[in-house]
C-alpha cells in the first residue's frame, strides 16, 4: 500500500469525526510530501530538532504539532511556528511557553497532558493536580498561552476494555475542567487521544484529535 492509499483508508475510517494528525517522526521529507500531495496538512513530530528541520524545508502551509515530551529549554526553537503543543506536563513548561510566546508576540496553543495509563513511564498531570494548579492567579499570567484542551496516552496493551476505560477517564477530566476552570473559554475544545492501534476506540470515547503514524507511513525507522 502507498502512503496515499493508507492515508485515504485512515481518513475514511475517521470520517471527519476527529482531526487527523499524521505522525511523521523519523520519516523522510519525501514520505511527508506524499501525504501532503494527497491533501494532509497536519503533521506531528516528537523531537524538536527534527520538527524545526522539517519546518524549514517543507511547505509553509503545514500545521506542525509537537507531540513528544518537550523540555523547557527547547521551547524557544519551536515557539515561532508551532501550531499545537500536545504534551504540556508541568507548570514550569507552561510558564516557559508563555515567556517564549511573548518574545514571538503570539499565543501558543497547548494541550495539558493527563496521566491516564497504568504505566509509570508516561508523563502527565493527575486530574487533582490540574484542578489545584489551574487557579485564576496562574491563568491570568498566561497571556501568551492558549490552553485548548487535554491529551493522554493509554496503556500499551491489547486489553481494549482497559484502553476504553482510560480514554473515558480523559474525557471525564476534560468535562470537569470545562465546567470548573474553562467554563467561559470557548477555545477549550480538544481531546487528543488515540494512535494507530486504538484511534477508532478513542473517537468512540470522545477524542477530537488522533495521532496516527504507522498506519499511514508504515513501521518507523529507528537508527
Amino acid at each position: 500500500m502507498s502512503i496515499q492509499n493508507n492515508l485515504q483508508a485512515v481518513k475514511e475510517q475517521i470520517n471527519n469525526r476527529a482531526l487527523l494528525v499524521a505522525v511523521s517522526k523519523t520519516k523522510p521529507n519525501e514520505d511527508l510530501m506524499e501525504a501532503y500531495n494527497a491533501g494532509q496538512r497536519v503533521f506531528g513530530e516528537n523531537k524538536v530538532q527534527e520538527l524545526t528541520a522539517k519546518h524549514e524545508t517543507l511547505p509553509k502551509d503545514i500545521e506542525w504539532h509537537m507531540i513528544g515530551h518537550l523540555q523547557s529549554n527547547k521551547v524557544k526553537y519551536i515557539a515561532p511556528f508551532v501550531s499545537l503543543i500536545h504534551g504540556v506536563d508541568s507548570e514550569k513548561l507552561l510558564k516557559t511557553i508563555n515567556k517564549e510566546g511573548k518574545k514571538n508576540d503570539r499565543k501558543i496553543p497547548c494541550l495539558l497532558q493527563v496521566h491516564i495509563a497504568e504505566e509509570e513511564t508516561k508523563f502527565g498531570f493527575s486530574e487533582s493536580e490540574l484542578l489545584t494548579m489551574l487557579n485564576d492567579e496562574l491563568l491570568s499570567t498566561l497571556e501568551f498561552v492558549e490552553i485548548k484542551g487535554v491529551m493522554g496516552m493509554a496503556t500499551y496493551t491489547d486489553n481494549t476494555d482497559q484502553i476504553r476505560k482510560e480514554f473515558a477517564s480523559l474525557k471525564q477530566t476534560f468535562d470537569k475542567l470545562k465546567k470548573s476552570v474553562f467554563a467561559s473559554n470557548d477555545n477549550f475544545t480538544e481531546i487528543s487521544m488515540g494512535m494507530s492501534g486504538d484511534y477508532l476506540l478513542a473517537i468512540e470515547e470522545g477524542s477530537t484529535m488522533v495521532r496516527v503514524g504507522s498506519s499511514i507511513f508504515g513501521a518507523r525507522n529507528y537508527h
